[in-house]
Protein backbone atom coordinates (compact mmCIF):
# COMPACT_ATOMS: atom_id res chain seq x y z
CA UNK A 1 0.00 0.00 0.00
CA UNK A 2 1.48 3.27 -0.67
CA UNK A 3 2.26 5.79 1.70
CA UNK A 4 -0.55 8.04 2.92
CA UNK A 5 1.19 11.49 4.62
CA UNK A 6 -1.13 13.16 7.48
CA UNK A 7 0.08 16.25 6.29
CA UNK A 8 1.28 17.58 3.27
CA UNK A 9 2.36 21.16 2.94
CA UNK A 10 3.04 22.86 -0.27
CA UNK A 11 5.18 25.84 0.05
CA UNK A 12 8.38 26.37 2.22
CA UNK A 13 7.19 30.53 2.52
CA UNK A 14 6.45 32.29 5.63
CA UNK A 15 3.23 30.91 5.82
CA UNK A 16 3.96 27.20 5.08
CA UNK A 17 7.39 26.92 7.68
CA UNK A 18 4.86 28.45 10.09
CA UNK A 19 2.13 25.67 9.61
CA UNK A 20 5.24 23.11 9.40
CA UNK A 21 6.37 24.06 13.37
CA UNK A 22 2.78 23.12 14.05
CA UNK A 23 1.92 20.09 12.25
CA UNK A 24 5.90 18.94 13.73
CA UNK A 25 4.21 19.06 17.48
CA UNK A 26 1.27 16.56 16.23
CA UNK A 27 3.35 14.14 13.63
CA UNK A 28 6.39 13.19 12.04
CA UNK A 29 4.80 11.79 9.15
CA UNK A 30 4.91 14.92 7.10
CA UNK A 31 5.84 16.44 4.19
CA UNK A 32 7.21 19.79 2.85
CA UNK A 33 6.98 20.71 -0.61
CA UNK A 34 8.58 23.27 -2.56
CA UNK A 35 9.88 24.50 -6.04
CA UNK A 36 12.25 27.20 -6.43
CA UNK A 37 14.51 29.38 -3.80
CA UNK A 38 13.50 28.79 -0.56
CA UNK A 39 14.48 31.96 2.34
CA UNK A 40 10.82 33.22 1.89
CA UNK A 41 9.69 36.06 -0.24
CA UNK A 42 10.27 38.66 2.17
CA UNK A 43 13.83 37.69 2.73
CA UNK A 44 14.85 37.34 -0.52
CA UNK A 45 13.21 39.41 -2.32
CA UNK A 46 10.13 41.18 -0.39
CA UNK A 47 10.61 43.52 2.81
CA UNK A 48 14.20 43.08 3.51
CA UNK A 49 16.01 43.76 0.44
CA UNK A 50 13.77 47.06 0.00
CA UNK A 51 14.40 48.50 3.44
CA UNK A 52 18.44 48.07 3.18
CA UNK A 53 18.15 50.10 -0.58
CA UNK A 54 15.44 52.75 0.85
CA UNK A 55 17.65 52.82 4.14
CA UNK A 56 20.77 53.76 2.05
CA UNK A 57 18.91 55.86 -0.31
CA UNK A 58 17.34 58.45 2.70
CA UNK A 59 20.85 58.31 4.26
CA UNK A 60 22.08 59.82 0.89
CA UNK A 61 19.22 62.26 0.75
CA UNK A 62 19.94 63.23 4.02
CA UNK A 63 22.92 65.19 3.16
CA UNK A 64 20.89 67.88 1.86
CA UNK A 65 20.36 69.22 4.75
CA UNK A 66 24.25 68.88 6.61
CA UNK A 67 24.77 72.36 5.63
CA UNK A 68 21.73 73.98 7.32
CA UNK A 69 23.16 72.14 10.79
CA UNK A 70 26.23 72.89 10.29
CA UNK A 71 28.03 69.85 8.58
CA UNK A 72 30.06 71.09 5.36
CA UNK A 73 31.06 68.66 2.72
CA UNK A 74 28.23 66.95 1.73
CA UNK A 75 28.70 68.43 -1.97
CA UNK A 76 31.99 65.35 -1.89
CA UNK A 77 29.61 62.65 -1.58
CA UNK A 78 28.36 60.74 -4.71
CA UNK A 79 26.92 57.16 -5.12
CA UNK A 80 28.38 54.14 -6.27
CA UNK A 81 25.65 52.06 -7.63
CA UNK A 82 27.35 48.71 -7.51
CA UNK A 83 28.43 49.34 -4.35
CA UNK A 84 25.13 50.10 -3.06
CA UNK A 85 23.84 46.85 -5.12
CA UNK A 86 26.28 44.60 -3.64
CA UNK A 87 25.51 45.44 -0.22
CA UNK A 88 21.98 45.21 -0.78
CA UNK A 89 22.28 41.96 -1.95
CA UNK A 90 24.66 40.86 1.04
CA UNK A 91 22.26 42.04 3.48
CA UNK A 92 19.83 40.17 1.74
CA UNK A 93 21.79 37.03 1.74
CA UNK A 94 22.07 37.23 5.10
CA UNK A 95 18.43 37.48 6.25
CA UNK A 96 17.74 34.04 3.89
CA UNK A 97 20.77 32.59 5.98
CA UNK A 98 18.16 33.62 8.66
CA UNK A 99 15.74 31.73 7.34
CA UNK A 100 17.85 28.60 5.93
CA UNK A 101 19.16 28.08 9.73
CA UNK A 102 15.33 27.49 10.75
CA UNK A 103 14.99 24.65 8.03
CA UNK A 104 18.49 22.54 9.11
CA UNK A 105 17.20 20.36 11.79
CA UNK A 106 14.31 18.71 9.41
CA UNK A 107 15.07 19.36 5.56
CA UNK A 108 16.83 16.57 5.14
CA UNK A 109 13.80 14.40 6.04
CA UNK A 110 11.07 16.34 5.30
CA UNK A 111 11.78 18.67 2.32
CA UNK A 112 11.39 17.71 -1.28
CA UNK A 113 12.39 20.32 -3.85
CA UNK A 114 9.86 20.15 -7.28
CA UNK A 115 6.97 21.27 -8.90
CA UNK A 116 3.63 19.98 -7.15
CA UNK A 117 0.66 19.45 -9.24
CA UNK A 118 -2.69 17.89 -8.08
CA UNK A 119 -3.51 14.19 -9.54
CA UNK A 120 -7.08 14.23 -8.04
CA UNK A 121 -7.96 16.06 -4.45
CA UNK A 122 -6.11 13.24 -2.16
CA UNK A 123 -2.91 13.15 -4.55
CA UNK A 124 -0.17 15.12 -5.74
CA UNK A 125 2.59 14.30 -8.48
CA UNK A 126 6.45 15.99 -7.72
CA UNK A 127 8.89 14.95 -10.21
CA UNK A 128 6.47 12.13 -11.63
CA UNK A 129 5.85 10.80 -8.19
CA UNK A 130 2.73 10.40 -6.81
CA UNK A 131 2.00 11.68 -2.44
CA UNK A 132 -1.01 11.42 -0.86
CA UNK A 133 -2.22 13.01 1.80
CA UNK A 134 -4.84 13.10 4.32
CA UNK A 135 -4.72 17.03 4.67
CA UNK A 136 -2.83 19.41 2.42
CA UNK A 137 -1.88 23.04 3.09
CA UNK A 138 -1.15 24.93 -0.07
CA UNK A 139 1.25 27.63 1.40
CA UNK A 140 1.88 28.94 -2.21
CA UNK A 141 2.64 32.30 -2.15
CA UNK A 142 2.11 35.02 -5.07
CA UNK A 143 4.21 36.60 -7.83
CA UNK A 144 4.23 39.69 -9.40
CA UNK A 145 3.04 40.28 -12.80
CA UNK A 146 3.23 42.30 -16.24
CA UNK A 147 -0.41 43.71 -17.59
CA UNK A 148 -1.15 44.66 -21.11
CA UNK A 149 1.34 45.72 -24.00
CA UNK A 150 3.95 45.86 -21.60
CA UNK A 151 4.48 42.41 -22.24
CA UNK A 152 5.68 43.07 -25.62
CA UNK A 153 8.90 44.71 -23.71
CA UNK A 154 9.74 41.82 -21.24
CA UNK A 155 13.55 42.86 -21.98
CA UNK A 156 13.02 46.33 -20.36
CA UNK A 157 10.78 45.18 -17.80
CA UNK A 158 11.90 43.86 -14.33
CA UNK A 159 9.35 43.06 -11.32
CA UNK A 160 10.25 43.12 -7.17
CA UNK A 161 11.62 39.58 -7.97
CA UNK A 162 14.33 41.00 -10.23
CA UNK A 163 15.21 44.56 -9.57
CA UNK A 164 17.84 43.38 -6.61
CA UNK A 165 19.74 41.28 -8.87
CA UNK A 166 20.75 44.63 -10.97
CA UNK A 167 24.83 44.88 -10.91
CA UNK A 168 24.06 48.38 -10.81
CA UNK A 169 21.59 51.60 -10.67
CA UNK A 170 20.15 51.81 -13.89
CA UNK A 171 20.08 55.82 -15.16
CA UNK A 172 16.26 56.14 -15.77
CA UNK A 173 13.23 54.18 -14.83
CA UNK A 174 9.61 54.06 -15.26
CA UNK A 175 7.68 52.85 -12.21
CA UNK A 176 4.45 51.26 -13.68
CA UNK A 177 2.24 51.37 -10.21
CA UNK A 178 2.46 53.09 -7.06
CA UNK A 179 1.49 51.34 -4.55
CA UNK A 180 3.34 49.91 -1.51
CA UNK A 181 6.27 48.48 -3.68
CA UNK A 182 6.17 50.84 -6.34
CA UNK A 183 6.71 54.19 -4.51
CA UNK A 184 8.71 52.37 -1.98
CA UNK A 185 11.18 51.68 -4.45
CA UNK A 186 10.53 54.91 -6.73
CA UNK A 187 11.12 56.94 -3.67
CA UNK A 188 14.59 55.08 -3.26
CA UNK A 189 16.02 55.03 -6.51
CA UNK A 190 15.16 58.92 -7.05
CA UNK A 191 16.88 59.73 -3.94
CA UNK A 192 19.85 57.52 -5.23
CA UNK A 193 20.25 59.86 -8.42
CA UNK A 194 18.38 57.73 -10.96
CA UNK A 195 15.77 59.45 -13.13
CA UNK A 196 12.25 58.28 -12.18
CA UNK A 197 8.57 58.39 -13.82
CA UNK A 198 5.67 57.33 -11.98
CA UNK A 199 2.49 56.10 -13.51
CA UNK A 200 -0.75 55.21 -11.72
CA UNK A 201 -4.06 55.46 -12.25
CA UNK A 202 -5.59 56.71 -9.24
CA UNK A 203 -4.06 59.04 -5.90
CA UNK A 204 -4.22 56.00 -4.06
CA UNK A 205 -0.49 55.77 -3.17
CA UNK A 206 0.83 53.62 -0.92
CA UNK A 207 -2.92 52.45 -0.65
CA UNK A 208 -4.26 55.46 1.31
CA UNK A 209 -7.84 56.09 0.99
CA UNK A 210 -8.14 59.14 3.18
CA UNK A 211 -8.80 61.85 -0.30
CA UNK A 212 -7.33 64.92 2.07
CA UNK A 213 -4.43 62.57 2.58
CA UNK A 214 -4.53 60.71 -1.13
CA UNK A 215 -4.04 64.79 -2.46
CA UNK A 216 -1.48 65.57 -0.12
CA UNK A 217 0.59 62.64 -0.81
CA UNK A 218 0.62 63.03 -4.37
CA UNK A 219 1.72 66.64 -4.12
CA UNK A 220 4.67 65.37 -2.30
CA UNK A 221 6.05 62.61 -4.51
CA UNK A 222 5.04 64.94 -7.36
CA UNK A 223 7.97 67.56 -6.00
CA UNK A 224 10.87 64.23 -5.82
CA UNK A 225 9.88 62.45 -9.48
CA UNK A 226 7.20 63.23 -12.52
CA UNK A 227 4.50 60.93 -11.88
CA UNK A 228 1.48 60.32 -14.42
CA UNK A 229 -1.62 59.91 -12.77
CA UNK A 230 -3.17 58.84 -16.33
CA UNK A 231 -0.93 56.07 -16.80
CA UNK A 232 1.94 55.49 -19.45
CA UNK A 233 1.96 53.64 -22.44
CA UNK A 234 5.35 51.86 -24.33
CA UNK A 235 5.80 53.01 -27.81
CA UNK A 236 9.02 51.20 -29.15
CA UNK A 237 12.40 50.12 -28.15
CA UNK A 238 15.04 52.97 -29.31
CA UNK A 239 18.50 52.12 -31.43
CA UNK A 240 20.06 52.77 -28.28
CA UNK A 241 18.51 50.38 -26.60
CA UNK A 242 16.17 52.26 -24.42
CA UNK A 243 12.44 52.12 -24.46
CA UNK A 244 10.25 54.66 -25.95
CA UNK A 245 7.38 55.73 -23.67
CA UNK A 246 3.76 57.39 -23.91
CA UNK A 247 3.64 59.81 -20.54
CA UNK A 248 0.95 62.25 -19.88
CA UNK A 249 1.44 64.28 -23.10
CA UNK A 250 5.34 63.71 -24.19
CA UNK A 251 7.57 60.95 -25.19
CA UNK A 252 10.03 60.11 -22.09
CA UNK A 253 12.96 57.08 -23.09
CA UNK A 254 13.73 54.81 -20.39
CA UNK A 255 16.41 52.39 -19.31
CA UNK A 256 14.34 50.03 -17.17
CA UNK A 257 10.82 50.09 -16.26
CA UNK A 258 9.56 47.99 -12.95
CA UNK A 259 6.20 46.85 -13.06
CA UNK A 260 4.55 47.09 -9.61
CA UNK A 261 0.85 46.74 -10.19
CA UNK A 262 0.46 44.41 -7.94
CA UNK A 263 0.80 39.89 -6.95
CA UNK A 264 -1.19 37.75 -8.16
CA UNK A 265 -1.78 34.43 -6.20
CA UNK A 266 -0.26 31.14 -7.27
CA UNK A 267 -3.21 29.11 -7.01
CA UNK A 268 -3.02 28.59 -11.04
CA UNK A 269 0.15 26.77 -10.58
CA UNK A 270 -1.30 23.77 -8.48
CA UNK A 271 -3.63 22.01 -11.01
CA UNK A 272 -7.03 23.50 -9.13
CA UNK A 273 -8.73 22.23 -12.23
CA UNK A 274 -8.08 18.64 -11.02
CA UNK A 275 -10.00 19.73 -8.23
CA UNK A 276 -12.85 20.54 -9.87
CA UNK A 277 -12.81 23.99 -10.21
CA UNK A 278 -13.80 25.60 -13.41
CA UNK A 279 -10.64 27.58 -14.86
CA UNK A 280 -6.63 27.68 -13.10
CA UNK A 281 -7.97 31.45 -12.63
CA UNK A 282 -10.62 30.68 -10.05
CA UNK A 283 -10.47 31.92 -6.86
CA UNK A 284 -11.43 28.92 -4.37
CA UNK A 285 -14.20 29.81 -2.02
CA UNK A 286 -12.56 29.30 1.86
CA UNK A 287 -13.95 29.86 5.43
CA UNK A 288 -11.79 32.51 6.57
CA UNK A 289 -11.69 31.39 10.30
CA UNK A 290 -10.46 28.33 8.88
CA UNK A 291 -9.14 28.17 5.70
CA UNK A 292 -10.13 25.55 4.59
CA UNK A 293 -11.68 25.19 0.87
CA UNK A 294 -15.52 24.93 1.00
CA UNK A 295 -15.07 22.34 -2.20
CA UNK A 296 -12.56 20.27 -0.25
CA UNK A 297 -11.83 20.79 3.40
CA UNK A 298 -8.98 18.92 3.39
CA UNK A 299 -7.62 21.38 1.76
CA UNK A 300 -5.97 24.49 3.27
CA UNK A 301 -5.12 27.62 2.15
CA UNK A 302 -3.17 30.09 4.27
CA UNK A 303 -0.58 33.57 3.63
CA UNK A 304 -0.74 35.49 0.04
CA UNK A 305 -2.00 32.93 -1.93
CA UNK A 306 -5.97 33.37 -0.78
CA UNK A 307 -5.38 37.25 -1.65
CA UNK A 308 -6.89 38.15 1.67
CA UNK A 309 -4.05 39.67 3.63
CA UNK A 310 -1.05 39.39 1.51
CA UNK A 311 1.60 40.74 4.13
CA UNK A 312 3.87 38.35 6.00
CA UNK A 313 2.87 38.80 9.59
CA UNK A 314 -0.83 37.98 8.22
CA UNK A 315 0.63 34.91 6.60
CA UNK A 316 2.69 33.93 9.72
CA UNK A 317 -0.90 33.97 11.64
CA UNK A 318 -2.77 32.42 8.99
CA UNK A 319 0.01 28.85 8.93
CA UNK A 320 -0.24 29.25 12.76
CA UNK A 321 -3.87 28.66 12.30
CA UNK A 322 -3.45 25.90 9.76
CA UNK A 323 -0.71 24.23 11.37
CA UNK A 324 -2.79 24.30 14.64
CA UNK A 325 -5.70 22.93 13.59
CA UNK A 326 -4.40 20.44 10.49
CA UNK A 327 -5.58 16.78 11.75
CA UNK A 328 -7.95 18.22 14.46
CA UNK A 329 -11.70 17.25 14.27
CA UNK A 330 -12.75 20.09 16.43
CA UNK A 331 -10.92 23.16 14.86
CA UNK A 332 -10.62 26.21 16.90
CA UNK A 333 -11.83 29.46 15.79
CA UNK A 334 -8.92 32.44 16.08
CA UNK A 335 -9.77 35.92 16.40
CA UNK A 336 -7.55 38.02 13.61
CA UNK A 337 -5.07 40.77 14.95
CA UNK A 338 -5.80 44.05 13.72
CA UNK A 339 -4.94 44.84 10.08
CA UNK A 340 -2.26 47.43 9.97
CA UNK A 341 0.26 48.66 7.14
CA UNK A 342 3.22 50.12 6.46
CA UNK A 343 4.88 51.41 3.52
CA UNK A 344 8.71 52.64 4.02
CA UNK A 345 8.45 55.87 2.64
CA UNK A 346 10.28 58.55 3.52
CA UNK A 347 7.76 60.07 5.62
CA UNK A 348 6.15 56.63 6.01
CA UNK A 349 2.72 55.70 4.89
CA UNK A 350 0.13 53.79 6.97
CA UNK A 351 -3.45 52.54 8.19
CA UNK A 352 -4.77 50.69 10.83
CA UNK A 353 -7.69 49.11 11.40
CA UNK A 354 -11.07 50.45 9.56
CA UNK A 355 -10.29 52.30 6.13
CA UNK A 356 -11.79 55.17 5.03
CA UNK A 357 -14.14 53.34 2.41
CA UNK A 358 -14.71 51.26 4.90
CA UNK A 359 -16.74 53.29 7.25
CA UNK A 360 -20.34 54.68 6.87
CA UNK A 361 -20.73 58.21 7.06
CA UNK A 362 -22.69 58.82 9.99
CA UNK A 363 -20.49 56.57 11.78
CA UNK A 364 -17.36 58.51 12.83
CA UNK A 365 -15.57 61.50 12.68
CA UNK A 366 -12.25 62.36 11.86
CA UNK A 367 -10.02 63.72 14.48
CA UNK A 368 -6.52 65.62 12.02
CA UNK A 369 -3.17 66.59 12.96
CA UNK A 370 -0.48 68.17 10.08
CA UNK A 371 3.09 67.12 10.98
CA UNK A 372 4.09 70.79 9.29
CA UNK A 373 4.98 72.87 12.40
CA UNK A 374 4.76 69.72 14.87
CA UNK A 375 7.49 70.00 17.38
CA UNK A 376 9.80 66.73 16.85
CA UNK A 377 9.24 66.50 13.28
CA UNK A 378 10.80 70.38 13.10
CA UNK A 379 13.61 68.83 15.01
CA UNK A 380 14.49 66.11 12.77
CA UNK A 381 14.10 69.02 10.15
CA UNK A 382 11.16 66.00 8.24
CA UNK A 383 8.08 68.43 8.59
CA UNK A 384 5.92 66.64 6.02
CA UNK A 385 3.04 65.02 6.54
CA UNK A 386 -0.59 64.24 8.41
CA UNK A 387 -2.69 62.05 10.56
CA UNK A 388 -6.43 61.46 10.10
CA UNK A 389 -7.63 58.98 13.18
CA UNK A 390 -11.22 58.02 13.09
CA UNK A 391 -13.34 57.16 15.94
CA UNK A 392 -17.00 56.41 16.45
CA UNK A 393 -19.85 58.87 16.92
CA UNK A 394 -21.45 56.43 19.10
CA UNK A 395 -18.98 54.49 21.99
CA UNK A 396 -16.00 57.06 21.22
CA UNK A 397 -13.61 53.93 20.38
CA UNK A 398 -11.36 54.53 17.42
CA UNK A 399 -11.65 52.72 14.45
CA UNK A 400 -9.03 53.19 12.53
CA UNK A 401 -6.62 56.01 10.59
CA UNK A 402 -4.61 56.57 8.10
CA UNK A 403 -1.06 58.93 7.98
CA UNK A 404 1.84 59.98 6.25
CA UNK A 405 4.41 61.05 8.74
CA UNK A 406 7.66 60.80 10.25
CA UNK A 407 8.31 57.32 12.14
CA UNK A 408 4.60 56.63 11.29
CA UNK A 409 5.26 53.25 11.64
CA UNK A 410 5.66 53.40 15.17
CA UNK A 411 2.56 55.49 14.93
CA UNK A 412 0.87 52.65 13.55
CA UNK A 413 1.69 50.19 16.31
CA UNK A 414 0.43 52.28 18.79
CA UNK A 415 -3.04 52.95 17.29
CA UNK A 416 -3.26 49.55 16.54
CA UNK A 417 -2.36 48.16 20.17
CA UNK A 418 -5.25 50.86 21.49
CA UNK A 419 -7.83 49.80 18.84
CA UNK A 420 -7.41 46.07 19.52
CA UNK A 421 -7.49 46.71 23.08
CA UNK A 422 -11.07 48.60 22.13
CA UNK A 423 -10.04 52.01 23.69
CA UNK A 424 -12.24 55.32 23.38
CA UNK A 425 -10.45 58.03 22.36
CA UNK A 426 -10.84 59.13 26.01
CA UNK A 427 -9.16 56.58 27.74
CA UNK A 428 -6.09 56.75 24.69
CA UNK A 429 -5.53 60.65 25.80
CA UNK A 430 -5.41 59.29 29.67
CA UNK A 431 -1.86 57.37 28.24
CA UNK A 432 1.29 58.93 28.70
CA UNK A 433 3.19 61.43 25.87
CA UNK A 434 6.49 62.01 26.28
CA UNK A 435 7.48 65.45 25.08
CA UNK A 436 8.81 65.96 22.20
CA UNK A 437 8.09 63.25 20.56
CA UNK A 438 6.63 62.54 17.02
CA UNK A 439 3.68 60.87 19.19
CA UNK A 440 2.46 63.85 20.49
CA UNK A 441 1.19 64.74 17.01
CA UNK A 442 -1.17 61.75 17.70
CA UNK A 443 -2.28 63.49 20.98
CA UNK A 444 -3.18 66.54 19.12
CA UNK A 445 -5.25 64.28 16.47
CA UNK A 446 -7.05 62.45 19.61
CA UNK A 447 -7.85 65.51 21.10
CA UNK A 448 -8.91 67.19 17.85
CA UNK A 449 -11.44 63.91 17.50
CA UNK A 450 -12.17 64.43 21.20
CA UNK A 451 -13.15 68.04 21.18
CA UNK A 452 -15.36 67.21 18.00
CA UNK A 453 -17.88 64.57 20.71
CA UNK A 454 -20.64 66.01 22.86
CA UNK A 455 -19.35 63.73 25.89
CA UNK A 456 -16.39 65.18 27.72
CA UNK A 457 -13.83 63.29 30.01
CA UNK A 458 -10.09 64.49 31.65
CA UNK A 459 -6.87 63.20 30.10
CA UNK A 460 -5.80 62.25 33.86
CA UNK A 461 -7.66 59.71 36.07
CA UNK A 462 -8.62 60.58 38.96
CA UNK A 463 -7.54 59.03 42.36
CA UNK A 464 -10.43 57.12 42.50
CA UNK A 465 -11.12 56.17 39.12
CA UNK A 466 -10.97 53.24 37.59
CA UNK A 467 -7.76 52.23 35.70
CA UNK A 468 -7.84 51.44 32.30
CA UNK A 469 -8.68 47.74 31.74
Amino acid sequence: MDKIYDVIIIGAGTSGLTARREVEKKTDNYLVVHDGPTGTTCARVGCMPSKVLIQVANDFKRRHEFSKMGIEGQESLHVDGKKVMSHVRSLRDRFVRGVHSGMESWESTHLLKGRAEFKDPQTIIVNEKEYKAKEFILSLGSRPFIVGDWNTYKSHIMTSDHIFEMETLPKSILVVGLGVIGIELGQALSRLGVEVYGATLNKSIGGLQNPELQDYTADYFESEFEISFEGASPLKTLDNGNLEVQFKDKTIEVEKVLMAVGRRPNIDLIGIDKLGFESANTKPDFDKNTFRLTKHPHIMLPGDVNADRPILHEAADEGFIVGTNALTKDPKCFSRRTSLGVTFTDPNIGFVGKRYSELEKDEFLTGSVSYEGQGRAIVKLKEKGGLRVYVSKKDFKILGAELIAPDGEHLIHLLAWAISLKLTVFEALKMPFYHPVIEEGLRTALRDAANQLDHKEMELLRCDDAPIR
